[in-house]
């Protein structure tokens, strides 16, 4: 009798085992990748490219470490009002993405100099998927959206980015409401 009780209590003990295990690889299917593009940043001048690509992929690494979602970087500039659908359909299958996010970081200009800018931008993002069709799009205006006045820059682009991630969550919501969050 004791040998019946201790064999039924270790197959309990592995079928149970191999039901959490079974579970966890079902949660890390789930798991969704989204391929970031370098941002097209207007106006087109060198020196604020730099900086503003690192402010944007600062907050998208922000915004990504507390969501169970992988953010993929390429280091490619694609751009936002012209896009090849079977472009972004192989940089997603090359780079074994779900997604693909195609940005768009717009300066306001002040001023009558050719190199006068306020600390005020638009974050622009476009979603595809993986097939390279259009999800989803949405912009997020750091003015009239925070009332930004005072600030620097790269802040600016930081809020503009969180602003424009969180608008293709909520659009994602409501055109797919049961599919995992981005």
């Amino acid at each position: 009798m004791k040998k019946i009780i201790f064999f039924t209590a270790v197959t309990t003990f592995l079928f149970i085992g191999f039901t959490s295990v079974k579970a966890q690889k079902n949660a890390d299917d789930k798991i969704k990748k989204v391929l970031y593009f370098n941002p097209e940043v207007e106006p087109d001048i060198d020196e604020i490219k730099d900086p503003t690509n690192n402010a944007f992929f600062d907050a998208v690494t922000d915004n990504f470490s507390n969501r169970r979602n992988k953010m993929l970087r390429a280091e490619v500039q694609v751009p936002f009002d012209s896009i090849d659908k079977q472009t972004i359909a192989d940089y997603c299958l090359n780079n074994d993405a779900d997604f693909a996010i195609v940005s768009k970081v717009r300066y306001f200009k002040v001023g009558f100099g050719k190199y006068v800018f306020s600390n005020q931008v638009v974050v622009s993002m476009k979603l595809f998927g993986a097939d390279g069709t259009l999800v989803t799009e949405t912009d997020h205006d750091t003015y009239r959206k925070n009332m930004r006045l005072l600030g620097s820059t790269t802040n600016s682009v930081k809020i503009g980015t969180e602003g424009a991630i969180k608008g293709i969550i909520k659009k994602l919501r409501k055109l797919k409401p049961t599919e995992a969050e981005l």
